[in-house]
């Protein structure tokens, strides 16, 4: 009871807060977008939406996500903590084995924060959380309204909309556009409290299939014109942001959930989806919000999506949750330019249950390790030239700020960069683990031989 009326205590206080105060939150994440797919980072086709949504905020050039496939990144940028702190270190499939393996329920989600602030909170697209776990569901994880389909496009999963089948098969290259029609309509709602649209593109998975409108836009393959659809997407959310006149009140977030599989590009770094070099997890972010974010800010200061959780719940003016052990920062005074300092120290690099590497702003070392050490998606290489690395039998140091590409092994130069790195690493494996190591803080996940996929 008591806690009840705290509850209704704070949620009257926070109705008195303007949606000035408190804005819209957009963030449109993109799946295995490489960090080279774009024009405005140097990508060979020009995407004038979001080119023109960077030149209008801020760019980062070295924004890192926690996992380089897509379910461990969605779970850490909805908790703001590693997949393997919250629990989801491993992708999930349709498949048998994880069928109770999903978002734990006890995690608190930036929907859930938003929420308690009152927001209004709609997911459009891919969640990769356990839609068919009970309590992992995104109604269940504070989402008002829910929209899309829980697999990639061409898996035979339905599009749903809250918990019911709206279609039993959708083609592919229709989907991109009913999820923009979709985030539109929501923008243009009329409501009294701000709002909160996750829009979670499948753009640019596997398969390629751009719809008719974009095929051959590009002038160069299926991929870039697939590219350029989601780009057209993002322009047309931002238009519907203004024509509602709302531009002013609306932080718009763009990043990918990890780097790109074939045929993408993450140049000029290496690496790709499925590996932990700056390829598969550093990864194109944008930042809009007129008048509180500069135009023209291109930073190199080390964020990561894990950031989104505290930035997006100061924002709201909702306190942060109590006994939970955050991995990100509020960054909101690296947006609006008051500050160039990365609020990171250090960074961890996990692949599946393997801590693999460690970096703080300048420097990165990775350190040995096996093929059993891997999870089931970097077990081989196969033809996919992105997968590098997969094994080691001595550690790598690079120097991040002259190798953005990790081609020059240091390690051998700088012993006491390498004894610091490794003292954080062994802090970390005690705290949240390691393949072969449980740690202090780490949730369980539940899985029987996780790094194998079935």
């Amino acid at each position: 009871m008591r806690g009840s009326l705290l509850l209704a205590v704070f949620l009257s206080l926070g109705a008195l807060v303007s949606a000035a105060e408190r804005p819209n939150i957009i963030l449109i994440f993109a799946d295995d977008l490489g960090y080279g797919d774009l024009g405005c980072y140097g990508g060979e086709v020009r995407t004038p939406g979001l080119d023109r949504l960077a030149e209008d905020g801020y760019r980062s050039t070295d924004c890192l996500v926690a996992a380089s496939v897509c379910g461990p990144s969605r779970a850490a940028l909805m908790t703001g903590r590693y997949p393997m702190r919250c629990g989801h270190p491993i992708s999930r499939h349709a498949t048998p084995k994880y069928a109770q393996y999903g978002i734990d329920p006890e995690e608190v989600t930036m929907a859930e924060q938003l929420k308690k602030a009152g927001y209004a909170t709609h997911l459009v697209g891919k969640w990769h959380l356990g839609l068919e776990v009970e309590g992992s569901h995104p109604l269940d994880a504070g989402f008002d309204s829910y929209y899309g389909i829980s697999g990639n496009p061409g898996s035979g999963h339905p599009l749903m909309r809250d918990r019911a089948v709206a279609d039993e098969k959708v083609p592919g290259d229709k989907i991109a556009g009913l999820y923009t029609e979709e985030a539109v309509k929501l923008i243009m709602e009329d409501r009294s409290q701000p709002f909160f649209l996750y829009l979670a593109h499948h753009i640019a998975h596997l398969p390629l299939v751009p719809s008719a409108e974009f095929r051959g836009r590009s002038g160069k393959d299926v991929y870039a014109d697939f590219v350029l659809e989601l780009d057209d997407s993002v322009a047309r959310i931002r238009q519907a942001v203004e024509a509602k006149g709302l531009a002013e009140e609306t932080l718009i977030v763009f990043l990918s959930d990890n780097g790109p599989a074939y045929p993408g590009s993450a140049a000029p770094l290496s690496g790709g989806k499925y590996v932990t070099m700056e390829g598969g997890m550093r990864v194109p972010a944008i930042f809009h919000w007129p008048g509180r974010i500069p135009r023209g800010q291109v930073s190199d200061a080390l964020i990561t999506s894990m950031d989104l959780f505290p930035l997006f719940s100061a924002l709201a003016k909702v306190p942060l949750p109590e006994g939970v052990t955050l991995d990100g920062r509020n960054i909101i005074e690296l947006l609006e330019g008051r500050t160039q300092e990365s609020p990171h120290r250090h960074f961890l690099y996990y692949n599946g249950l393997n801590l693999q590497a460690v970096r703080d702003e300048r420097w990165k070392l990775h350190f040995p390790r096996s093929l059993d050490d891997q999870p089931y998606w970097a077990k081989r290489a196969g033809a996919n030239r992105k997968k590098i690395h997969l094994k080691l039998e001595e550690p790598l140091l690079f120097d991040l700020v002259a190798d953005r590409g990790e081609k020059r092994n240091v390690y051998s130069r700088y012993p006491e960069v390498v004894s610091q790195l490794n003292k954080i690493a062994a802090k970390a494996r005690l705290e949240i683990g390691d393949v072969d190591q449980t740690g202090s803080d780490q949730r369980p996940h539940g899985l029987i031989q996780p790094n194998l996929k079935n």
